[in-house]
């Protein structure tokens, strides 16, 4: 069975995390998940829209749900902050069927489709870890992870608040954990796993977003990560691309390899390394996957 899909990556996939956007859509390939594009989406104005302009930001997502739904699919992303702000307007329309019909007011103005809030919005990683059969996923594995020990970072976008999200998600989730022990690799239980990890302060107090970074990164790397893994390309970027950085404003060495789950579940399932991207992580990976198999 096919499972199909609205596929809104967001802008960081499209832009500057085009590992992670390339790796969503390879794994999801091998598993017959189908993520149909949507060539009308805008960004989705993140948290700083929602803040500055809660109107228009509820329209912004009105009219990304709308498109969605006009193709008969549900949506997903491969974004925390995509999800949030797309999951809260999703909430907010099915509670308050006067708001929508305020905003569908707009949207007819503007020539787009009303919305009817029909849709539900997921991340392509709830999607693999609740609706593929892990047997299936099973079978998929060509590249064990040999017990190795994975550092699985939520961040915060994707947990909280968690009355508005379509799944299992919340304080408790554990589809990264789950998703690490079917690979054949051991969770790392460590305290910074549901932390911020500091991209939404980056402008605004640049230390402190690379304080939030080596803070977390540490912490998996004293609890004994030999890598990390994020759902999130804004999380990816922080904790990957920034970790130098980080290592500079905290004084002290991390070199904790850092990938996007599906680029590490694409190398279990034989993914050929270029095809997910590996060749453009900032902290190189090759050495900690070829040690346990993964790599040759």
């Amino acid at each position: 069975m096919s499972l199909e899909f609205a596929y809104f990556p967001g802008c960081a996939a499209k832009q500057v995390q085009k590992e992670a956007d390339w790796a969503a859509q390879a794994v999801a390939r091998e598993l017959n998940i189908t993520l149909h594009p949507m060539p009308q989406a805008t960004c989705c104005g993140a948290v700083s829209l929602r803040e500055s302009k809660p109107a228009f930001s509820l329209a912004v997502a009105a009219r990304i749900l709308s498109e969605a739904e006009a193709q008969g699919r549900h949506l997903a992303t491969i974004c925390n902050t995509c999800l949030q702000t797309l999951s809260y307007a999703n909430y907010r329309f099915k509670a308050e069927p006067e708001l929508l019909d305020q905003l569908n007011h707009l949207l007819v103005q503007a020539g787009v489709r009303p919305y009817k809030a029909t849709i539900q919005v997921y991340h392509l990683l709830w999607v693999i870890a609740d609706q593929v059969d892990p047997s299936v996923l099973k079978q998929k594995i060509k590249r064990p992870l040999n017990g190795l020990r994975v550092a699985p970072f939520y961040g915060c976008h994707n947990l909280r608040p968690e009355s508005i999200f379509e799944s299992k998600a919340g304080e408790k989730a554990d589809h990264l954990d789950r998703l690490i022990t079917l690979l054949g690799g051991i969770p790392v239980a460590y305290d910074g796993h549901d932390k911020c990890c500091g991209f939404h302060v980056m402008l605004s107090d640049a230390t402190e977003m690379r304080t939030m970074v080596a803070k977390n990164c540490l912490s998996a790397k004293g609890a004994g990560a030999e890598l990390l893994i994020t759902p999130c390309t804004l999380c990816d970027m922080a904790m990957g691309a920034y970790q130098k950085a980080a290592e500079n404003v905290s004084g002290r060495e991390i070199n904790l390899p850092e990938m996007n789950f599906a680029q590490l579940l694409g190398l279990a399932m034989g993914i050929s390394s270029e095809t997910l991207g590996i060749q453009r992580l900032h902290v190189d990976p090759r050495a900690v996957l070829a040690a346990r198999g993964v790599m040759v």
